[in-house]
């Protein structure tokens, strides 16, 4: 099929990736379909052959050094061409700015900013030879910072500008870059962060609604994508009004999202030990190797949201930033003693399921 047009999608595993795969593959393209989450990303594999369409799932985490050179390949070598990439790969992570550790203040970063950066360069050629497109998943926080987005809001205002910025150094080169402002979308996105969504459901569209407007911005490449241009305009106003949108997010500030300290406990009495929890119990076999690498139990105690999903990759980012193949291994060996604790269920080679809680 060399005249088929294929498009890389990342974080093509749920939401408005998994839709915009699944539009782009009815308008005749080959995906290459970016996923952490191997479950979704094969799912997402079927259904397209089922609709005739073709798609190759990748699972990878975009932030590893490795990716760009191996996303590249993949569309090379499979298809010989790249036409449209869409850095749509992205999470938040709840909390005050001040509050988040510096793990979680650069995991914003990668996964937004560099990581995308990197996946582009790495495709340029491709792109030059093909006259294709970059798209960068923006958000109308990056305009509006809401309360308790953490990071998040910095990060995306950061690609807004790095989308503008190579937009105008690529032009003349015949590679067009678009920048997205998806509008408030029905996903779990804000779930997933452990943030509670603000506004009544009617004013947020689906995923599905946003990935057409996507797709067809693939024909008309335009600089700049409102997908939903009355959710924009509502950005806009509040950027322009800073004073009444900031008397207006105070009302609707959420309550502190960290875990209060808890209250301290009296001290055993010498007769008695103090209780050692299933938690802790279940680490045991791991605590030296946690100590010898500064990994705190605390912080896989955060992760133990039941319901959650835990990937490797993202834990070891989020506690030590660039972790190190002895950190990466450290983390691993610490989800697999919670899993045989009973608090994590193994989805995929890197993933788990949370199914309790650390209290």
């Amino acid at each position: 099929m060399p005249d088929r047009k294929v498009i890389i999608v990342t974080g093509a595993g749920s939401g408005i990736g998994r839709e915009v795969s699944l539009e782009a593959s009815r308008k005749g393209y080959a995906v290459v379909a970016i996923s952490k989450d191997k479950e979704h990303s094969d799912e997402l594999v079927a259904e397209i052959a089922n609709d005739g369409g073709t798609c190759v799932g990748v699972t990878l985490d975009v932030t590893r050094p490795d990716a760009p050179a191996r996303i590249v390949a993949v569309a090379q070598s499979r298809f010989g061409r790249i036409d449209v990439l869409i850095n749509n790969a992205g999470f938040a992570t709840a909390g005050g700015l001040l509050e988040q550790s510096d793990a979680e203040i650069d995991g914003q970063w990668q996964v937004h900013l560099a990581a995308p950066l990197r996946i582009t360069r790495a495709a340029l050629p491709l792109l030059r030879e093909s006259g294709g497109q970059v798209m960068f998943m923006g958000s109308g926080l990056a305009r509006v910072p809401s309360p308790y987005y953490g990071a998040y809001c910095a990060a995306k205002a950061a690609v807004r500008t790095a989308a503008v910025q190579l937009r105008r150094e690529l032009r003349g080169t015949g590679v067009a870059v678009t920048y997205v402002d998806p509008g408030s979308v029905r996903t779990n996105f804000a779930k997933a962060a452990g943030i509670t969504p603000q506004g009544p459901e009617w004013t947020s569209v689906t995923a599905q609604r946003v990935a057409k407007r996507i797709v067809h911005a693939m024909k008309t490449r335009p600089a700049v994508l409102n997908a939903v241009p009355l959710h924009t305009l509502a950005a806009m106003l509040g950027e322009w009004f800073p004073r009444m949108t900031d008397r207006a997010l105070a009302k609707r500030t959420l309550p502190p999202l960290r875990q209060p300290a808890p209250s301290p406990q009296p001290a055993p009495s010498p007769q008695t030990s103090p209780t050692t929890s299933d938690f802790e119990r279940a680490l045991e076999p791991v605590s030296r190797r946690m100590e010898r690498v500064k990994l705190p139990a605390p912080f896989l105690a955060e992760l133990l949201r039941p319901g959650s999903d835990v990937h490797l990759s993202e834990a070891a980012m989020r506690w030590a930033g660039m972790p190190n193949k002895n950190e990466r291994a450290a983390m691993a060996e610490a989800l697999e003693a919670l899993t045989a604790g009973g608090f994590l269920e193994r989805t995929g080679e890197e993933t788990w399921r949370v199914v309790r809680s650390a209290q």
